[in-house]
């Protein structure tokens, strides 16, 4: 999907986008290959194409970086299967109050098959964040950008969030999804572990504070309803990428404009 993507470009939008999929310009070779496009002149064709091929280059090196400050937030999700070798999903678990008062008790880091939970008092530092985040070009969330995210900026202030970031809540929100995390995995048919099912982020905080009074299986049932929470982000952004991509990518050309319109009150 990123090689499709031309909203990238100074002055192309989603709709001027999709006329140059209806005109068999599906991805940058074509537009390169192209002499003449319609409606673009020539001398703004020449700096796309300049544009396009140090695109290409910055693909080549793998740096997503780039893509994530020329694409907007809301278009972060077309960098899904090229970084995903380097894609991290994260949910945090917190004491319940707001960031100014309250910690961070757990953060649920999910990369490569590999879980990692980073326990307050014990392995999380902003150190080892530092050390995971550096690791990682694209963060996956749900609502993160609203919750984890800046909660965890507050608490570890020298963390750099400045990444691509797919909040899948925004996501499936644009496809028409609506509830939280639980309500939208069992929509799409995502199980988890039925000792977790039911459990929500006031019951991780009531479990937190059984493990600090002294309960152990609290401490481990907290962990488990993390890592679910986190590593679930997995199938849920693969789902929700293909879904985005059939209705906002070049396969859907040729449907009824109306199918593929967004609702205009979403803005991640």
């Amino acid at each position: 999907m990123l090689t499709s993507s031309f909203v990238l470009l100074k002055g192309i939008g989603q709709s001027s986008e999709r006329r140059l999929w209806q005109e068999g310009i599906l991805n940058w070779a074509a537009f390169l290959r192209s002499p003449t496009l319609p409606g673009i002149s020539s001398t703004r064709k020449e700096w796309y194409d300049r544009e396009l091929a140090t695109a290409q280059s910055r693909l080549e090196d793998g740096d997503a970086h780039f893509f994530g400050t020329c694409l907007k937030s809301r278009e972060h999700w077309r960098l899904f299967e090229t970084f995903r070798h380097r894609t991290l999903y994260l949910d945090i678990e917190t004491t319940g109050l707001s960031a100014r008062e309250g910690h961070v008790t757990v953060v649920g880091l999910y990369r490569n098959g590999y879980m990692t939970s980073l326990v307050r008092g014990e392995t999380l530092t902003e150190d080892r964040l530092h050390a995971e985040l550096e690791q990682t070009d694209l963060f996956i969330t749900f609502f993160g950008s609203g919750f984890d995210i800046p909660y965890l900026q507050a608490k570890f202030p020298r963390l750099n969030f400045k990444k691509p970031h797919f909040d899948l809540c925004f996501a499936a929100r644009r496809l028409g999804m609506q509830g939280g995390l639980k309500h939208i995995e069992q929509e799409l048919q995502i199980e988890r572990e039925t000792d977790v099912v039911g459990l929500d982020g006031w019951e991780a905080v009531r479990l937190w504070h059984q493990w600090c009074a002294g309960d152990e299986a609290a401490r481990d049932l907290l962990l488990r309803y993390n890592a679910a929470d986190t590593e679930n982000l997995e199938p849920l952004a693969a789902l929700l990428y293909d879904q985005m991509v059939a209705r906002f990518g070049p396969s859907s050309v040729g449907f009824p404009p109306n199918r593929h319109q967004e609702p205009t009150e979403v803005s991640p």
